[in-house]
């Protein structure tokens, strides 16, 4: 896969990148954590390499169920993947309040710490509207754009709220009613 991306002095890529011309090649345009990164809030602007100032609406799905599918198959047991998705919404108030009382504090490595963590975790159950949320304020942390981040909690609380809500109901209910 080619992707451009900007490296942290660990070799990693954290940096939002914005969607290429059509033309472009299928893999360009995506986000390190694998995730298109059209419309992103802090995205820079191919036009003028400044960033832009309001999140837009993602296309991304809230949940992909196909991820967790992937999941199973490489776990090769649907129960731990099941067991995964149901501990990651049972501590999604402990992720949420860990973010936002480090982004509160201005806390650059706990606001990093649980930003990431956030990301992960929700890119690994297909919650990918959340994973592109995660990574948007990740990179307002490594700016320290606090105020903008600051902003963005409501909507990361809401849209982890939908996104456990919808877990429970198209992943994890089924489960509970097999028998």
């Amino acid at each position: 896969m080619s992707t451009s991306g900007c490296c942290t002095d660990d070799g990693g890529m954290d940096c939002v990148h914005t969607a290429p011309p059509a033309a472009a090649a299928p893999n360009a345009g995506i986000t390190a954590a694998g995730l298109p990164s059209a419309g992103l809030p802090g995205a820079a602007s191919p036009d003028n390499g400044t960033v832009d100032d309001k999140p837009a609406s993602s296309q991304l799905p809230l949940l992909d169920l196909t991820v967790l599918q992937e999941l199973e198959a490489e776990l090769a047991s649907p129960a731990v993947a099941r067991t995964f998705a149901r501990d990651y919404t049972e501590i999604w108030g402990q992720r949420y309040g860990h973010l936002n009382t480090a982004v509160d504090a201005e806390d650059v490595a706990d606001a990093l710490d649980a930003v990431i963590s956030l990301k992960i975790a929700s890119a690994m159950v297909g919650a990918l509207r959340l994973a592109e949320l995660a990574e948007t304020v990740q990179g307002l942390i490594r700016s320290g754009d606090w105020d903008y981040c600051q902003e963005l909690m409501p909507l990361v609380k809401a849209q982890g709220n939908e996104t456990m809500r919808e877990l429970q109901l198209r992943y994890l209910a089924p489960d509970q009613t097999a028998g």
